[in-house]
């Protein structure tokens, strides 16, 4: 007959195994995760870069060195989190209050690239020599 200790004992050892296996598991699909991840950014890579942009293929090591390059220098993508609050109104009250009085008309834009391939090299090269006819009469300013 088992006795309440030994019972209670069965109970945390079983319950640290469980933990122990739970742990380990997770750490190894973590690993699986992280080289599968790896070997896909490889493939998008040597099917993508070298046709768009020229760039050369990479082997797998190379891909997960510019992958971790990269979550390095632009963030993990850890979301909003519980962060400080401040912070929080801080970014939603610049959203609210930063465009709001700007009126954005953009018809005329649709006559900009004709106004360049007509007008636009020449009056650039008429305000360089403005602007070196000015320096030359206030050698001071910059």
């Amino acid at each position: 007959m088992k006795t309440k200790t030994n019972k209670n004992m069965e109970k945390t050892v079983k319950f640290y195994v469980y933990k122990t296996f739970k742990i380990f598991f997770y750490i190894l699909l973590g690993i699986g995760i992280a080289f599968l991840v790896g070997y896909i950014f490889m493939r998008l890579w040597n099917w993508l870069m070298p046709y768009l942009f020229g760039l050369p293929e990479v082997d797998y090591w190379m891909a997960l060195g510019i992958l971790l390059l990269s979550k390095i220098i632009f963030g993990f993508g850890g979301g909003n989190g519980s962060g400080n609050s401040k912070k929080k109104k801080k970014k939603d009250g610049f959203k609210k209050d930063s465009c709001s009085n700007i009126k954005w008309d953009f018809s005329q834009w649709k006559h900009y690239d004709d106004f360049w391939e007509e007008e636009g090299e020449q009056s650039y090269k008429n305000y360089i020599e403005k602007k070196r006819a000015e320096a030359a009469h206030n050698p001071t300013k910059p």
